[in-house]
């Protein structure tokens, strides 16, 4: 059970840690502000160190992760482009990243809670990307 769950919430960490990667990419090219540029920078490159630990966890159990599913991917775009066209000022982005974040506190908070059989490493690591989200959520706050 223990193991079961463990590979469960890094697999779901795997793909939240990516989420907000992909997530970060696809506003970039609509940001003015530097210091808006610069936290995103910094969160993006926080979750790429997430993900590359997560990955060396789940090759200790012989598993490959897992990715955000394409229909995620694909309506988060959709959504950002979306809204980018109709407002692309940073206030926009912000909102959209804060909505990101909010989303992924809520999930891995909900696999956290599920897969309670889980190891200290990986659950150590669901509290990393949950704190990197708040912290994101947090900056963007003086961009809204």
């Amino acid at each position: 059970m223990i193991e079961n769950d463990t590979i469960k919430l890094l697999r779901e960490c795997d793909s939240g840690a990516k989420m907000g990667v992909t997530a970060i990419d696809d506003v970039l090219g609509s940001v003015k502000n530097a210091q808006l540029r610069e936290s995103l920078m910094k969160s993006r490159e926080e979750n790429m160190s997430i993900a590359k630990d997560i990955q060396s966890l789940l090759g200790d159990y012989h598993d490959d992760g897992k990715g955000p599913s394409a229909m995620l991917k694909s309506m988060a775009w959709l959504k950002t482009k979306s809204k980018l066209a109709v407002n692309g000022s940073d206030s926009t982005v912000a909102d959209l990243m804060t909505d990101g974040c909010n989303m992924g506190i809520k999930s891995i908070n909900k696999y956290f809670n599920q897969y309670k059989a889980a190891d200290e490493k990986s659950k150590d690591i669901a509290k990393r990307l949950i704190g990197a989200e708040e912290r994101l959520a947090y900056e963007m706050r003086t961009f809204l």
